[in-house]
């Protein structure tokens, strides 16, 4: 069906060939699992263009389409493109502008000559996979379990005087335990007044008592991802931490409250921002509060102010607003949520209640 839809869409255009070379969209098209392959998709077929790495693998998986080994084909990747456009007598092929770097596409411009025109295209494919099929939903779903479950473990995990370096490398751990691929993506696990930071990296600080830790990390199952933070305290926590986390929990309900079908992304960002109106935390929070989520981590549509997003059936998300209190700390806490017509279904179970461990 997503070929169709990219078939669809090259007729719709006048155009007579579209080159996909994102892995994400690669993987979207073809449920190829592997690496360095790309598609040159046509109105009447699809070449899966590798090199001998890959084609056993490309073969098993892709069974429908046509596998070529580049390295039979030309010396480098871009003559090969070109003389595969040229043999199938292609004038014109579209490529994902907002992923070829600017020497790539130099070096594909040479090889190309005036065989073929290239045309830049933005978020064609991207656009296909904001709504998840059935299946998808469900590995999105899958996915969620595994990150709830190997957080448990790590909670059990925690405590003074390990690393934040070393308590990542045991969620990832847990995660694979869990069921999760054992190609994992980044995550942050950071402590203390590190949590006013809201992409840290885990460093070598060692975790102490009354600190905050803040983990936001995911599963991968089959390719598709889990996205979600919770924040606990590492013994009893203070005044000002149980006030500032009941705050932050307050946006998050409010923020999830408001997501269903026809809802403006705006006015899901404007929800979670009404519980710190007027409190001094309202300076602290962050405009960015959610993304789409899929094969990639922040996929469309993004929450923001600055969006004319509308979510729609079928739209997996995340739904993430923060305080981050520069020199003092941060919290957030993350869900991710299926749109349905008349609201959500959150896939993530873990308590959003503040865990003093």
């Amino acid at each position: 069906m997503p070929l169709r839809m990219l078939t669809a869409y090259l007729s719709e255009n006048n155009l007579e060939s579209f080159l996909v070379m994102r892995p994400e969209n690669v993987r979207y098209l073809s449920d190829y699992t592997g690496d360095d392959s790309y598609l040159l998709v046509t109105k009447d077929r699809t070449l899966f263009v590798t090199d001998p790495r890959y084609t056993e693998q490309a073969a098993q998986e892709c069974p429908g389409l046509t596998i070529v080994n580049w390295r039979d084909e030309a010396p480098s990747l871009p003559e090969a493109l070109a003389s595969l456009a040229k043999k199938a007598g292609l004038r014109s092929v579209a490529f994902e502008a907002d992923f070829l770097t600017f020497k790539a596409h130099a070096t594909m411009s040479d090889a190309f000559g005036d065989s073929a025109r290239l045309v830049p295209t933005t978020g064609v494919i991207e656009g296909y996979r904001k709504i998840k099929r059935p299946d998808e939903i469900e590995k999105l779903r899958i996915s969620c379990g595994i990150a709830d479950r190997a957080l448990a473990r790590l909670y059990d995990d925690i405590k003074p005087g390990m690393t934040e370096k070393e308590l990542a490398a045991l969620l990832a751990l847990h995660l694979v335990r869990e069921g999760s691929d054992t190609k994992p993506y980044g995550g942050i696990l950071i402590s203390g007044k590190r949590t006013s930071l809201l992409h840290g990296i885990p460093s070598e600080k060692k975790i102490e008592k009354g600190d905050f830790v803040l983990i936001d990390f995911g599963g991968q199952y089959r390719g598709y991802l889990a996205d979600m933070t919770r924040t606990v305290v590492v013994g009893r926590a203070t005044d000002e931490q149980k006030e500032v986390y009941a705050y932050e929990r307050s946006m998050v309900e409010a923020a999830i409250a408001a997501v269903k079908a026809g809802a403006s992304v705006k006015d899901v960002f404007a929800a979670s921002t009404k519980p710190i109106e007027g409190t001094k935390y309202f300076g602290y929070h962050y405009t960015g509060i959610g993304h789409g989520i899929g094969l990639f981590v922040h996929e469309l549509p993004f929450i923001s102010p600055r969006s004319d997003d509308v979510l729609a059936e079928g739209m997996v998300m995340t739904v993430e607003p923060g305080i981050y209190i520069p020199d003092w700390g941060g919290v957030r806490i993350e869900d991710q949520l299926l749109v349905t017509k008349d609201g959500y279904e959150d896939f993530t179970s873990t308590t959003k209640e503040l865990v003093e461990i």
